[in-house]
């Protein structure tokens, strides 16, 4: 493995963003800290629990649920939980959808300072590597648009390459849900189907990206939006849970190259992560 292969030189990052490991910033983030610490402890008024599940050393795979749309505030009050317990220089990369850095490279230079990379598995292996865990969302925007009817739904989209990493990877699986944050903005429903039709009629997609999702929703700032755009977060309390970690029985590449195993791992996360949540659910109707 060599820097050039990866762009974590300089001048090949600056060509290619999200395919770097240098160009996070420690400083950076604490920075943010202090903004963050405000909307989490009285924006969003954040309870948390299950810290504990995550080990004071050594790499995971940080496996989440998306809510709340393009601002998922429950992501960056995960973030800040992270920072506040481990510090910024606990190395931390999450996995940035492609398309996502083809939108505004302003955006794409920020999120590179937090640690965000390409989803890519070169990218991942590269993480893990120099022993930094890995954050991911599998569903991506199929989970943070999901309707509102589905906000308590586990919904990683069929996505199985978080799985084979874990297993190519030997690392253990550690869940991460929330409850409150897809109640920021309310989606009705999802007119994707009709938008590719007018698609297949000539309607090019914006930024040459079809997005997969073309949610309706409520929400701030523009109250009745359609489309996968960004959206200021209403302020509702959030849950957040991190879950006991995830052990499979089998490891190493015959274990990610064997597709049924492969999907028995998929099913059992799945089934465990909604389990994780139902009882969140139950547990945060209790306490109010």
């Amino acid at each position: 493995m060599t820097n050039d292969l990866f762009g974590t030189s300089r001048n090949v990052s600056a060509r290619i963003p999200g395919w770097s490991l240098t160009e996070r910033d420690a400083q950076f983030i604490e920075m943010l800290m202090p903004v963050w610490e405000w909307f989490y402890r009285y924006y969003f008024q954040v309870k948390t629990d299950g810290w504990h599940h995550i080990p004071a050393e050594g790499k995971v795979l940080l496996v989440g649920s998306h809510n709340g749309g393009m601002a998922s505030p429950d992501l960056i009050m995960m973030m800040y939980d992270w920072f506040s317990r481990f510090g910024t220089k606990r190395l931390v990369y999450g996995l940035m959808h492609p398309s996502a850095w083809k939108v505004s490279p302003k955006i794409a230079e920020l999120a590179q300072k937090l640690g965000a990379i390409v989803a890519h598995p070169k990218m991942a292996s590269a993480a893990f590597d120099i022993d930094a865990s890995v954050l991911v969302y599998p569903g991506g925007q199929y989970d943070m648009f999901r309707p509102h009817s589905q906000r308590y739904k586990i919904n990683l989209a069929g996505h199985k390459g978080f799985i084979k990493l874990a297993l190519k990877q030997e690392v253990p699986i550690i869940p991460l849900i929330s409850v409150g944050a897809h109640d920021t903005l309310i989606v009705l429903f999802d007119c994707y189907d009709l938008v590719k039709q007018l698609h297949n009629w000539g309607l090019p997609w914006l930024y040459q990206i079809d997005p997969g999702v073309f949610p309706i929703y409520l929400g701030l700032p523009w109250g009745l939006s359609i489309g996968p755009l960004p959206n200021i977060p209403l302020p509702v309390q959030i849950h957040t849970r991190v879950c006991q970690p995830i052990i499979f029985e089998r490891y190493g590449k015959d274990a990610a190259r064997d597709r049924d195993y492969v999907n028995a791992c998929y099913e059992l996360v799945h089934i465990q992560m909604q389990q994780e949540l139902d009882k969140l659910v139950r547990d945060v109707e209790k306490s109010s």
